[in-house]
């Protein structure tokens, strides 16, 4: 199988408290591999050590065969990311905050245009990043990652204050990136809904330790096994988690 980005026992610790716990990975290159979790269970910290954001505290990870921290820069100049709500100078527009990027990662100017193309933002380009509303921003956002056309994309919630429609758009973007231009996608998100339509593979986290890893048509399998629903992707992904947390807590009492 060949995999882009793979993790082993990828583990994050703030003092006492475990944020991720012996995470093992395998994202299939070409892919949409959905990340999901509850609040709290760790996706935005796993996201932020594949970005070099935060530094694992025990584990590796590997991105497109180069071995994180040796190859840092490497691995950051093949992926766009999108982490949590991006920030923007209000006072620049919309054009002026990419090409910010855009120099920083040295592209050439026809990148800045070409993002805003893909996410529906061309008309918007020339508009104060302050008078732009949160889907608006989400968008922006989502340009950023888009810069260049990486290869790898690290998407963090990014239909976040989408209206149904904009939902719609990205979500029909995100599903045609890896033919548009080969690329993978690695996206979290609490719109179960729409993870089911786009994802080839899961990925569920709960208080920072992989509860399943595969496709959906796995997902199904295990879950008819174990007596779940297996009507869609939320029922499923809930049963799990459920059972999960009361098997913590008998756990916790003994």
């Amino acid at each position: 199988m060949n995999y882009i980005i793979t993790t082993e026992q990828l583990t994050k610790k703030y003092k006492s408290f475990v944020a991720v716990n012996d995470v093992t990975l395998h994202i299939r290159k070409g892919s949409i591999y959905g990340f999901l979790g509850p609040n709290g269970a760790g996706k935005s910290t796993t996201m932020k050590m594949l970005l070099g954001l935060t530094a694992p505290t025990n584990g590796s990870f590997t991105i497109d065969g180069k071995q994180f921290p040796t190859d840092r820069i490497a691995i950051l100049k093949e992926v766009g990311s999108f982490i949590e709500s991006p920030s923007f100078y209000a006072n620049l527009t919309g054009k002026e905050n990419l090409d910010i990027i855009r120099r920083i990662l040295g592209l050439p100017q026809s990148t800045v245009d070409d993002a805003l193309e893909l996410v529906g933002l061309s008309e918007f380009g020339n508009r104060l990043a302050k008078k732009y509303s949160l889907g608006m921003k989400q968008r922006l956002g989502l340009a950023g990652a888009l810069l260049g056309r990486p290869p790898i994309l690290i998407l963090d919630e990014p239909t976040n204050g989408l209206d149904p429609s904009g939902i719609h758009e990205i979500r029909n973007l995100i599903k045609s990136l890896p033919d548009l231009y080969d690329c993978t996608v690695l996206i979290s998100s609490h719109m179960l809904s729409e993870i089911e339509l786009i994802a080839d593979d899961i990925g569920i986290l709960n208080h920072g330790r992989l509860l399943f890893e595969g496709s959906l048509d796995d997902l199904r399998q295990h879950a008819l096994q174990s007596g779940f629903a297996t009507d869609n992707l939320e029922d499923m992904f809930l049963s799990m988690v459920e059972k999960d947390n009361a098997s913590r807590k008998q756990r916790a009492k003994l």
